[in-house]
């Protein structure tokens, strides 16, 4: 061992390479950047006038999507059959991935908060109503808010000003979480950095009134979740702290990240029971099954891969399996993780031992995501705790602190 390392506390090593992934992204979001008021724009009409979607018929088979749908407005999204809708609008959220491997710099490069338990909805309000919808698109609630044109009253603001919030509707004491803000009066906040979104969220939101309580123009209240910066003490906070709504796990924001439609490595979720009722999937009977269970989706060549763009593929089913099972490609499917478990190399897939379920719920938008996947994997065979963020983040502050003990005596 070397004789730096001596004293050097064990840090979980790294199972993947989300690390490289979450460099690319930030490379990428400042080379990609986007017409975003226009497509604010166009998200919050969709949301306004996408009719309520029903689930298909069984006896229907869902279309394989053409190539032009993968490029699609939002506008033209609501021309689409229930099922292509459901994909689509699902994709139009940020969708965090699951922490299977500690960032670096997180205590200085990330922040942290607790995540309501409830129903992740995008919440937006123009032309004096307010409409919430769930990530498969249909409506949850339509009602009058405090929000900018969030009701028909004189106060209400502009009618054509337009505001999108990400929420989650906790069930238990009907609130509306606000855990970001996509667009303001307008104004679209998706190329900002998540530190100013935060920041625009916390002075915006309270002068409208919209945390009060209900009232006849404001039907449901909004609130804010506390945020904290990820060091020892804020990390501490958002897992302990209480808070007025059921816990489901830890949200951790890049600072740097914009709101990335999709799933995203620069936002994390993580679990464990003592901040979650759900840590491990649950089959439909609400029991967790002796045997990790995933979804993925089949593809034209029989390739069954994962939500992730580009999509993670995991195995492949025969042609003669399809045919005689009456599958075809864009399926759900639900396979089980036998004995043989799940291989990785230098932090790839090398090999996954599947075995086949059935098609999953048509309710479900997407495959489950690989950070989904391993991390399942890992609460069942070597979970990252909370006492390992806990001193990750520790180990970062104390190099941090080292570093700049060098430049002064530099």
């Amino acid at each position: 061992m070397a004789p730096h390392d001596v004293r050097r506390p064990f840090k979980r090593p790294a199972i993947s390479d989300q690390e490289r992934r979450r460099q690319h992204s930030l490379l990428r979001q400042a080379q990609n950047r986007r017409d975003a008021q226009h497509h604010a724009r166009c998200l919050a009409s969709t949301v306004l006038s996408l009719p309520t979607l029903a689930p298909e018929p069984e006896s229907s088979p869902s279309e394989n999507p053409e190539p032009w749908q993968e490029n699609l407005d939002v506008l033209g999204a609501s021309k689409l059959k229930a099922a292509e809708a459901r994909k689509w609008f699902a994709k139009q959220l940020m969708h965090p991935e699951w922490m299977i491997d500690i960032p670096n710099n997180l205590s200085q490069d990330w922040f942290v908060f607790s995540r309501p338990s409830g129903k992740r909805c995008f919440v937006v309000s123009c032309n004096g109503t307010t409409i919430s919808r769930l990530r498969n698109g249909s409506i949850l609630h339509r009602f009058p808010s405090a929000l900018p044109a969030g009701a028909r009253k004189k106060d209400s603001g502009p009618s054509q000003t337009y505001s999108i919030l990400d929420c989650i509707f906790h069930e238990g004491d009907q609130t509306y979480y606000v855990i970001d803000m996509v667009c303001w009066r307008d104004y679209s906040l998706s190329d900002c950095t998540a530190e100013f979104r935060f920041f625009w969220l916390n002075s915006k939101l309270a002068e409208t009134g919209a945390c009060d309580l209900p009232s006849r123009y404001h039907k449901y209240r909004f609130s804010l979740v506390p945020v904290y910066s990820c060091d020892s003490n804020g990390l501490y906070a958002a897992y302990s702290a209480p808070v007025p709504y059921v816990k489901d796990g830890l949200l951790f924001y890049n600072k740097h990240a914009h709101y990335q439609a999709g799933i995203t490595p620069l936002a994390l979720v993580w679990k464990d029971e003592n901040c979650s009722q759900y840590v491990m999937d649950t089959d439909s009977k609400g029991q967790v099954p002796n045997q990790q269970q995933v979804v993925l989706e089949l593809q034209d060549d029989g390739k069954l891969t994962t939500s992730d763009d580009p999509p993670v593929v995991f195995g492949c089913l025969d042609g003669s399996f399809i045919q005689q099972s009456g599958l075809q490609s864009g399926c759900l499917l639900r396979f089980s993780i036998g004995e043989g478990g799940i291989v990785l190399m230098d932090g790839k897939l090398e090999k996954a031992d599947l075995h086949y379920l059935g098609k999953a719920n048509r309710a479900r938008a997407s495959a489950d995501s690989f950070s989904k996947v391993m991390f399942q994997y890992s609460v069942r065979h070597s979970p990252l705790r909370i006492d390992g963020l806990l001193e990750s983040v520790s180990i970062s502050v104390d190099e941090e602190n080292k570093a700049c003990d060098i430049e002064m005596d530099g």
